[in-house]
Formats: C-alpha cells, structure tokens, sequence
C-alpha cells in the first residue's frame, strides 16, 4: 500500500489501494522489504527522521530512480510515508508494521534462548573424567 500526504494532508482512504487481506500478506511484504541492505539502510537513516528522496539518495552510489524504488517497496509494506509539497518529496518511516515480524519471532527467541542456556549450562559443567588407557 502507497500513503501519500499532499502538503500534510493524508489521502482519504476510499481513494488509497486496500489495506493488506492479512497477517501472512503482511509479513512477507514486511520481509521482503527488509531483505535488502539498501532498504534496511534507508529505514535506519529514517529512524532519525524524515528526509528528502534526495537526502536520502545522496549516500548511495545509485540513481534517484533507483532509491525511488527501494522506497516504493517500503512504501508497499507500510513502513514509510511519503508527503508531497510540490516537487519536494519527504519520507518518513512508520514503525508500526514491524510489529507482526516481531511478534512472529518471538516463539523462535524462547527457544533460542532455552538452546541458548543449555549449551551454556553443558559447557559449565566439569567434562566427566576419562579413562587412562596406559593406567592399569
């Protein structure tokens, strides 16, 4: 889904793309979002707030093309916002999204961390004694 706000002003939802169906379609767009390092790079660099497609671009040996497509994806997952005044276009990221991913990794973080604890729990241990094969 694209959210744009022309001059501040959001789009009335009846004209924007529908919400995502589901959990699942969310989590893969927010997956693939974050699966390229330029993407990850470009929402880190949103984190400290927004910025124009040229701030944003200026880091990156690409086009402005090129950055205006690693945000559509973004925008697509829902984890930036773009405000038109003009020609000037401001993103900003919307952190909500990632949300769903959390909460889908966190069974996998119990259980790394009960793996986690009994590997250092084992390594802990005093290794039992072995038997000298040259004692008698």
């Amino acid at each position: 889904m694209v959210s744009y706000h022309y001059k501040g002003s959001p789009v009335p939802s009846s004209i924007r793309s529908p919400r995502l169906a589901n959990t699942e379609d969310r989590l893969d767009r927010v997956f693939h979002a974050l699966s390229d390092r330029t993407r990850r790079a470009l929402l880190q660099r949103l984190a400290r707030g927004p910025a124009s497609v040229s701030e944003l671009a200026e880091p990156f040996a690409m086009s402005r093309p090129a950055v205006s497509k690693h945000l559509q994806v973004l925008e697509e997952a829902c984890l930036i916002a773009r405000t038109i005044d003009g020609r000037m276009h401001r993103c900003s990221i919307m952190a909500e999204p990632l949300r769903d991913p959390v909460q889908w990794l966190e069974p996998y973080h119990a259980f790394w961390d009960e793996t986690l604890g009994a590997l250092a729990a084992y390594v802990e241990t005093d290794p039992p004694e072995k038997p000298d094969p040259d004692r008698d």
